[in-house]
């Protein structure tokens, strides 16, 4: 399979701190698949989004993304692949309504008009927005900023989608409903998610998981592989989906569930088998 992004040794340094926000990290993210990044607050998992997107670069090591070298010859074209959602909605406000923010990153690319409305429709359609297209975004909760940010970047149609805690700040039934969008996004147009968050619910759609931990890589492979354990996410300073915290709970009793069983529907069922 294709990679979208590629590390070698990748290393970042802030200015003001002697440690390595990101130390030697090599790795490879594919592309068509969404890959969940993980770790508690300080682990360097934004600093990595930020190294891809091109808004910090390495102190040192390779990035290569969608087959370009990051480098001041590729970033403005790597750019144009990647959307982009920050934590923090109101750093990315530019327009005076939600409808002209949406539509400003597809102005500097000088969409045609016609496709613009259309794109700014769709994508605000997407994200339960329409309805406040003519709103000022000073005027919107938080969640429903992040909502309008979320379809900024799906209108710019990215091959890329980053997201870095972009679900932090809404309730727990709209961040199921912005997780099934966008699960249904990758699903139906292939396009590469990589979402930051120290949530592991977070990570239950992907399709494979990063765990990073002062700045190092600790553990990735498979979403099933790395929630069937519980015990070392949560040496990792990782609260487990309940599902975990459950299987470490019977495991204790001498209870034994199989790798496998990682939902909570699996979970049921083979609970209901065995207590039969």
């Amino acid at each position: 399979m294709a990679a979208i992004v590629t590390t070698k040794d990748l290393t970042y340094r802030y200015s003001n701190q002697g440690k390595s926000a990101l130390d030697h990290v090599s790795l490879t993210i594919p592309a068509g698949q969404w890959t969940a990044i993980i770790g508690h607050n300080g682990s360097g998992k934004s600093t990595f989004a930020r190294l891809i997107d091109g808004l910090l670069a390495p102190t040192s090591g390779t990035l290569t993304v969608a087959g370009m070298p990051m480098d001041e010859a590729h970033v403005v074209d790597i750019r144009h692949r990647i959307g982009f959602v920050f934590q923090n909605p109101d750093n990315q406000f530019i327009g005076t309504t939600v409808g002209e923010d949406v539509a400003f990153g597809m102005e500097n690319h000088q969409v045609p008009r016609d496709e613009m409305i259309e794109r700014v429709e769709y994508s605000l359609d997407l994200v339960g927005m329409a309805q406040l297209a003519d709103a000022q975004p000073a005027s919107l909760s938080g969640g429903q900023k992040q909502r309008v940010a979320i379809a900024g970047a799906l209108a710019m149609d990215p091959d890329l989608l980053i997201l870095d805690e972009a679900t932090s700040m809404l309730d727990p039934a709209g961040r199921e409903q912005i997780n099934r969008l966008l699960l249904k996004l990758q699903r139906e147009r292939q396009i590469t998610i990589i979402s930051i968050t120290h949530d592991v619910l977070e990570t239950m759609n992907a399709d494979s998981v990063i765990i990073l931990s002062d700045g190092q890589v600790v553990d990735q492979g498979p979403t099933e592989k790395i929630l069937s354990d519980p015990a070392g996410l949560e040496r990792l300073g990782l609260q487990a989906p309940f599902t975990g915290r459950l299987k470490l709970a019977l495991e204790k009793r001498s209870i034994q569930l199989p790798a496998e069983t990682t939902d909570t529907q699996r979970m049921v069922e083979w609970l209901c088998q065995r207590l039969s």
